[in-house]
């Protein structure tokens, strides 16, 4: 008989770590040999257990999903990732994969397609459905913030006025208007409000 696939669920949720155990313990080919709440747990549990796969959330308190992947890879490059999220944004699917991760499913998938992932991840192959590799394309293809325009972009989202931000980060309001300018052009809107929601949208900015 065939070693059964030992996974680690990695969810900020206890419910939903609880969920995807007993659907996952119906399976004749799938083991569940950890559970962890946050990134910093999942780099302690994932040393501990040493899993074949690892179903990762994105955003979780403390440490998020694609950090926590990136920290693991760095000591176990060959350690494979699931990540099970319900963010769909363009850039939080770059971020992950960038990251190591080998597929990217939505929460609300069927049994048999997370299944069906797990088996093709710990083969070695990647999966990434299709309007997930869209979204993905759309994101390379794209015009990359610099890390001024995302400190603008994530004070626009929070509210702060152009003044504001520029007391925040200490350079001119004509300076924040500059970089306003420029981060308007290449998200492709018109003005701020329309910034902050696309910005929520991609996952380039999180609501705390």
């Amino acid at each position: 008989m065939a070693a059964k696939i030992r996974v680690l669920i990695v969810d900020d949720h206890h419910v939903v770590r609880q969920g995807l155990a007993a659907l996952l313990h119906a399976s004749d080919d799938v083991e569940v040999v950890g559970e962890a709440a946050n990134g910093r747990d999942a780099i302690a549990k994932h040393a501990a257990v040493l899993p074949d796969v690892t179903l990762m959330d994105l955003q979780m308190p403390g440490m998020g999903g694609a950090d926590a992947i990136a920290r693991i890879r760095v000591v176990t490059p060959a350690a494979r990732f699931v990540v099970l999220t319900t963010y769909d944004g363009d850039e939080d699917i770059y971020r992950a994969l960038q990251a190591g991760a080998k597929a990217y499913l939505l929460k609300g998938m069927t049994i048999e397609e997370l299944l069906e992932t797990i088996r093709i991840v710990h083969s070695g192959k990647a999966r990434i459905p299709g309007p997930i590799a869209e979204k993905l394309a759309d994101r390379v293809s794209g015009q990359e913030l610099t890390a001024r325009e995302l400190d603008v972009l994530r004070r626009i989202v929070a509210g702060r006025s152009n003044r504001d931000t520029a007391h925040d980060l200490g350079i001119s309001e004509t300076t924040v208007k500059t970089h306003v300018n420029s981060l308007l052009g290449k998200l492709g809107v018109a003005d701020r409000t329309h910034a902050a929601t696309v910005a929520i949208q991609r996952g380039i900015v999180h609501l705390k």
